[in-house]
């Protein structure tokens, strides 16, 4: 089953769920900023885009700006942060098992499918 961390207000959350339902992929929804993701979940969906904690953050936000940018942050640290501030999270996300990529450019999804 794909997932997707879907923000439906988001234009680029959408245009992910969009892509995948024109490769005939209809993805289980996971609204995070509905049901916030747990410590595990975030560590667990890091390892799956091989990624560091701070390569998740959206850095336009102003959260970010006004508490954390330019901050030598360990990586529990950017986990703490984005699990208290899941607006943070870069988006969309799609899961394919065991690989999870997040999906700017919309293209970066077929990397996982």
């Amino acid at each position: 089953m794909i997932q997707i961390l879907h923000n439906p207000r988001c234009k680029k959350s959408r245009e992910g769920l969009s892509f995948l339902i024109e490769k005939g992929i209809e993805p289980e929804e996971i609204r995070y900023l509905d049901n916030p993701l747990t410590k595990d979940q975030i560590r667990e969906l890091i390892k799956k885009m091989n990624i560091k904690p701070e390569d998740w953050v959206r850095k336009n936000e102003e959260i970010y700006k006004q508490n954390y940018k330019n901050r030598n942050l360990t990586d529990e640290e950017w986990i703490e942060i984005l699990f208290t501030h899941p607006k943070l999270l870069e988006r969309p996300v799609i899961i394919n098992g065991d690989k999870a990529v997040i999906a700017r450019p919309v293209e970066k999804i077929s990397e996982i499918l």
